[in-house]
């Protein structure tokens, strides 16, 4: 892999830099590749970086059309961040090849409703976000259940940055 030249400049950082560039679709093509597993990064109350490795897809997103990432999260702290921070970066990755995504996350879930999100749509969206990150269910119903049980969120990452190695 290239290093980073210390200064770079003009059509010369751009040509350098647009090596790097990337855009959803990359992100995609990896997700069928390794199960739906992403890293997701997100920010402490210090400053620090939390790290975990969940399921993501893309997909539109219920309110926009615009393409996000997607995963559906359970658990506290993660989501406590995402409140506290909404920054975040996830990393889809097979081998040595990676797309990373930068974005504000937008969480849609039994604690944090959206005005145009009902209880029925929220259901549809986490059952989206499960197909998107490739998968399968033999049984919705309990599907369903278990979801609003564990009360999962829908988190949606709208690309700010994306990016990826070069080839």
């Amino acid at each position: 892999m290239a290093a980073w030249p210390r200064v770079v400049r003009g059509a010369v950082e751009a040509a350098y830099v647009g090596r790097f560039m990337a855009d959803l679709s990359d992100f995609a093509e990896l997700i069928p590749l390794d199960h739906g597993l992403v890293v997701v990064s997100t920010l402490r109350s210090d400053g620090s970086i939390q790290s975990s490795v969940v399921n993501a897809g893309v997909l539109a997103h219920p309110v926009t059309g615009g393409e996000v990432v997607a995963m559906v999260v359970a658990g506290r702290r993660k989501l406590d961040h995402l409140r506290a921070d909404p920054r975040t970066t996830v990393v889809a990755r097979v081998g040595w090849r990676w797309v990373a995504v930068e974005g504000e996350a937008e969480i849609i879930g039994p604690d944090d409703p959206h005005q145009a999100v009902g209880e029925q749509e929220l259901r549809l969206l986490l059952r989206n976000i499960f197909e998107a990150a490739g998968g399968t269910h033999d049984d919705w119903d309990t599907y369903d259940r278990v979801m609003a049980d564990e009360r999962r969120a829908a988190v949606l990452v709208a690309p700010r940055r994306v990016y990826t190695n070069p080839t």
